[in-house]
């Protein structure tokens, strides 16, 4: 297996990308850590629920939530033992999540770097369900589900997305509903698993104090060798506007949350598109709405909001959104002041300084170098970055070629009314 070095002399870091002849992809940041961080990952996420292979002639539909069951089952050996305990053995602590794009299995570790990786590989590659066992795990994930109906920040977020999209999946939650997890059968587990779970779907992320060449030594000698099966997502006819406009659910809580979703029409995924596409976001969303912004400053005077009041950008491959939240007693008048500061801005009323576009800059900057401090922190940029086609060495030259006119164009293009939503979580009646 051969790697090619890439290196980035603004950040002063390098990595190794291969990929191996099974069709893996795989990354090595080396990294002088005392942690090792290692992700093995399928681009399999909650959104995949039609799809069909290379080997098909028609596409198919499985529940929803099929991918986080399946992620809990991979945890289960033939033998009994408990993966969790293996890694134990080694010094080492593993975990799994899964997201609407990606389903990630890991582990960090301050030894046995190696033997752990072969566990990883290994019971990844060992899927083992049976009748009883599904229907075991139905009861526990239900439970799971049960416990998050009770979660109004979770309830605020799922809201705003069924404000936002029509019918994309990403509406849909990622673990499911109960109605939809009793339909998970041992077969379509393994159905998902020889679709999304072959090596040519997959990517490998390795950061810490390791060698490339061992790297692939461990993935020689470990994972199993497969038929090449490359799979064809399913396409989702959404419009660039909101569905609704407004969404409110009631808690038991004493202040009321909003969050207030803005959908980008814009889903370029051409090399480094999504990462421009997301700096752009970053750097206008701090202009508007961060802690130094006049708008910021306005409503924390007037009572309107408090520190918990944030903005961030989610950007993933078939669906992008901006996110504007936090707790407000009015949080009409809160989105109805965000509209008409956004729209101020757009049309030409107000106009960003030169210095706090530079400061806005800055501050992203700042927060993508703090990246390179922690290994877990790196490998997960590496996996969100891999997804989306970009390249996060490239960044500092992306960043630095954003100029004000780009970040007006990208406010003209993304921020029309069209494109908010407000969803609410308001105290219970009493």
């Amino acid at each position: 297996m051969n790697f090619n070095t890439v290196t980035s002399d603004r950040l002063a870091e390098k990595y190794h990308r291969g990929k191996h002849k099974s069709g893996l992809d795989v990354i090595v940041i080396p990294k002088k850590q005392a942690t090792l961080y290692a992700l093995f990952a399928t681009r399999y996420g909650s959104v995949d629920n039609r799809f069909k292979t290379s080997l098909e002639k028609d596409f198919h539909d499985v529940p929803e939530g099929i991918a986080h069951f399946l992620e809990h089952k991979l945890f289960e050996n033939s033998d009994g033992e408990d993966t969790f305990l293996r890694f134990s053995k080694l010094g080492a602590s593993c975990n799994a999540f899964t997201s609407n794009d990606v389903t990630a299995y890991l582990f960090t570790a301050t030894e046995n770097y190696y033997e752990s990786l072969e566990e990883l590989i290994s019971f990844v590659s060992d899927p083992y369900f049976t009748k009883e066992t599904v229907e075991k795990e139905m009861g526990i994930i239900e439970q799971e589900l049960r416990m998050y109906e009770d979660n109004p920040h979770r309830a605020l977020y799922e809201n705003m997305l069924l404000c936002l999209y029509e019918n994309h999946p990403v509406r849909i939650p990622v673990g499911g509903t109960p109605e939809t997890i009793r339909k998970i059968t041992p077969e379509l587990l393994y159905d998902c698993y020889n679709t999304f779970y072959n090596p040519c779907n997959m990517m490998l992320i390795v950061c810490g104090d390791v060698d490339e060449n061992e790297v692939a030594r461990v993935i020689d000698s470990t994972l199993p060798e497969r038929e090449k099966v490359y799979v064809e997502k399913g396409q989702y006819n959404e419009k660039a506007e909101v569905c609704e406009k407004y969404r409110e659910k009631h808690f038991p809580i004493s202040l009321p949350l909003f969050c207030v979703g803005v959908k980008d029409p814009d889903l370029s995924c051409g090399k480094n598109d999504a990462l421009r596409r997301e700096l752009e976001h970053t750097i206008l969303l701090e202009l508007l709405f961060g802690g130094g912004s006049s708008l910021f400053e306005e409503l924390y005077l007037e009572g309107l909001i408090n520190q918990k009041f944030d903005a961030s950008y989610q950007v993933s491959a078939s669906f992008s959104h901006s996110v504007i939240s936090g707790e407000s007693r009015e949080p009409k008048r809160v989105y109805e002041r965000i509209l008409e500061e956004t729209e101020a801005y757009r049309i030409g009323k107000k106009a960003f300084g030169e210095k706090d576009f530079a400061r806005a800059v800055r501050q992203t900057w700042g927060m993508c170098a703090q990246v390179w401090n922690s290994t877990t922190d790196i490998g997960d940029a590496f996996l969100d970055y891999e997804l989306v086609n970009s390249e996060l060495c490239d960044l500092p030259e992306i960043l630095s070629s954003i100029t004000l006119e780009d970040i007006k164009a990208r406010l003209d293009k993304s921020y029309r009314e069209e494109y908010f939503a407000l969803a609410v979580v308001s105290p219970t009646e009493e």
